[in-house]
């Protein structure tokens, strides 16, 4: 794997709180970076998803007496969306 450089952008107070750290944990600016990076990443990816929230509320398959091809069959989009 490559490493590639990239540049950000701090405020005063954010670039503040980097150069605290790394003098208490002894890690460079890019090991902290990286690690919160990782650390956001991952928690970002953690969470249900649209799919599982909509399916817990009930709101998947609960047009029972609908058409079985309702999102597929053209013919009831006739008019969509026009007043």
């Amino acid at each position: 794997m490559s490493e590639r450089r990239i540049s950000v952008r701090l405020s005063a107070s954010l670039k503040l709180k980097l150069v605290e750290k790394t003098r208490r944990t002894g890690l460079g600016e890019s090991d902290i970076v990286r690690d919160a990076l990782t650390e956001y990443f991952e928690k970002e990816d953690t969470g249900p998803s649209a799919y599982d929230i909509a399916k817990k509320m009930g709101l998947i398959g609960c047009g029972k007496s609908l058409p079985s091809d309702l999102a597929t069959n053209k013919a009831y989009m006739e008019g969509f969306g026009r007043d």
